[in-house]
């Protein structure tokens, strides 16, 4: 049997596969066809709509509304109020529904507080978004992005620490705080 929490004033509708170890908490609202994975945090006043689905641990703050064609990897920091959209062009007299574009967000990233990610772009894995960024276009693994539009200012560990190597060329660092060792190759890091 799951073993999950939902806060008496979230509604979790008939349907929604939530895995164990899982809180809802107060005023959210879980639709019918979204998948959950285990020991996630919901927040308060989060709305998850039906073709959505979240990995392991990860947790969505606050105000945070994840719709249709959002996905979730495990690990992932969704922050305060951060926002993310399904439709690249919407208009109010206008429906489309059949143009959702799909949101890939890969394992381990962090999408800092009042963030917009707009639809149709992959957040590589252990990306930090920092807050208030407009995401436009995908985002390296281990990226740091921030601005308006988001562009690349450094690199983060898996740990959460910043990596001080270019963006751009090759490299090596050690993370002080997890030693673990990442290779900066044609702009590109990754875990050696």
């Amino acid at each position: 049997m799951k073993e999950i929490f939902v806060h008496p004033s979230a509604i979790v509708d008939d349907g929604a596969d939530i895995g164990s170890g899982t809180k809802v908490w107060h005023f959210s609202h879980i639709s019918s066809e979204s998948k959950i994975g285990e020991n996630n945090s919901i927040g308060q006043n989060v709305f998850v709509a039906n073709n959505v689905r979240i990995g392991n641990n990860c947790k969505i703050q606050n105000n945070v509304s994840i719709y249709d064609n959002v996905f979730l990897d495990d690990d992932v920091f969704c922050g305060p109020s951060m926002v993310f959209t399904n439709v690249y062009n919407p208009r109010s007299a206008v429906s489309r529904k059949d143009e959702y574009r799909d949101t890939i967000v890969e394992k381990g990233a962090t999408m800092g507080a009042n963030c917009t990610i707009v639809c149709g772009v992959t957040i590589g894995k252990f990306a930090f978004i920092g807050a208030g960024a407009l995401v436009n276009k995908d985002v390296k693994p281990y990226s740091l992005v921030v601005g308006v539009p988001a562009k690349q200012i450094g690199w983060m560990s898996e740990y959460g620490e910043q990596i001080p190597l270019p963006t751009d060329g090759d490299g090596s660092y050690e993370c002080k705080k997890s030693n673990v060792k990442y290779l900066l190759k044609d702009g590109n890091l990754s875990r050696e």
